[in-house]
């Protein structure tokens, strides 16, 4: 796994976690720059899948298991598109609180990425 594109990963869902947080202490929902910022991190997490997949394919083994390790890969991949869907559904503060948890919670996975990689 690259460690540069895992911290970068989780350095990118804690901004968002932080800047939907914001938003959510203002009493403000998702905005079309939310949106932006959930885009840029699903893209970092579809590089880091497709890595993943490749080293995978390559012959490269995770320490903790190949199949833990591709699940928590999809895992972080569905994360925050799913908690984007579910501020769409409610449109208060409550959609940005969902946002920036999901931020937290994949950068979590982040760190778990590294440890199950063998980092």
């Amino acid at each position: 796994m690259l460690d540069a594109l895992t911290l970068l990963t989780g350095i990118a869902a804690l901004l968002l976690a932080a800047w939907c947080g914001w938003a959510a202490y203002r009493d403000q929902p998702t905005k079309d720059w939310h949106f932006i910022g959930m885009a840029v991190v699903t893209a970092l997490t579809l590089v880091q899948l497709v890595v993943g997949i490749v080293q995978l394919a390559r012959g490269e083994k995770p320490d903790q298991g190949t199949t833990i390790f591709v699940a928590y890969l999809l895992g972080a991949f569905a994360c925050v598109p799913a908690a984007g869907f579910m501020s769409l559904g409610e449109r208060s503060k409550w959609g940005s609180v969902t946002v920036a948890a999901s931020g937290v919670v994949l950068a979590v996975l982040e760190v778990r990425l590294y440890d199950i990689w063998g980092g």
